[in-house]
């Protein structure tokens, strides 16, 4: 089937998330009394990652998983157990205001909506986010007039990784499955749970972490639109 639109991932793929919340965390950490070292940083992004996976999974609250990952990250790196409300969300505060100044888009990412609507295909953004951030990252980025509709999994209802929530988006898109290409940098959120719902999918390996053997895969989104 002809390829008629393209559902870009956020995160990663669009917005360097990545690089905002290393910003971020350089900035926040030393006014909490945290050294900002490579184990640090790391450990945020695990904490991180395992609410998120449950605030997906629908057993937390997106404020709960944003005040356990404080909570949870400033005990392992050994300060006292803080489990006030009010304490925790000011910390987090803290956290998300130098991240939300950081982020910036990909110096390829505005390039590529301009070539792919030459090519004359629909773009559009499917991303795992809450609608008021996500529509914010993409309007202060300069990219919001340009991507299309905004699907995210608050929206929808359903998350990256479940294969229906990409069946849904192109629904809500009106184009079948087999005309859309999903793109994004996680392969195991943007593009093994894209090909089982029928989509096609590119990895977007910035990082040149592979899996190397992935057939359709890019480095940069400027490949993309000769690789379509």
């Amino acid at each position: 089937m002809t390829v008629q639109g393209v559902l870009l991932d956020l995160d990663g793929t669009l917005l360097d998330h990545e690089g905002a919340v290393t910003a971020a965390l350089l900035r926040w950490l030393p006014t909490i009394g945290v050294t900002p070292d490579a184990p640090v940083l790391a450990l945020w992004r695990t904490v991180q990652e395992r609410h998120l996976a449950d605030w997906r999974a629908g057993r937390l609250t997106f404020q709960q998983q944003r005040r356990r990952r404080v909570r949870d990250f400033l005990v392992a790196v050994g300060r006292p157990a803080e489990d006030d409300e009010t304490r925790l969300d000011t910390l987090f505060g803290g956290f998300l205001r130098r991240y939300e100044q950081a982020w910036a888009p990909y110096p390829d990412a505005a390039p590529v909506l301009a070539a792919l609507r030459r090519a004359g295909l629909r773009t559009a953004v499917l991303t795992n986010g809450i609608v008021a951030q996500q529509t914010d990252k993409l309007a202060r980025i300069g990219l919001l007039d340009r991507v299309g509709p905004v699907y995210t999994g608050e929206a929808l209802g359903l998350f990256k990784p479940d294969p229906a929530v990409f069946a849904e988006a192109c629904r809500r898109w009106g184009l079948p499955p087999g005309a859309v290409v999903s793109v994004g940098d996680r392969h195991d959120l943007d593009v093994l749970p894209a090909r089982a719902a029928g989509l096609r999918a590119v990895h977007l390996d910035r990082d040149g972490a592979g899996p190397l053997d992935e057939p359709d895969r890019v480095t940069s989104l400027r490949d993309l639109p000769a690789l379509l």
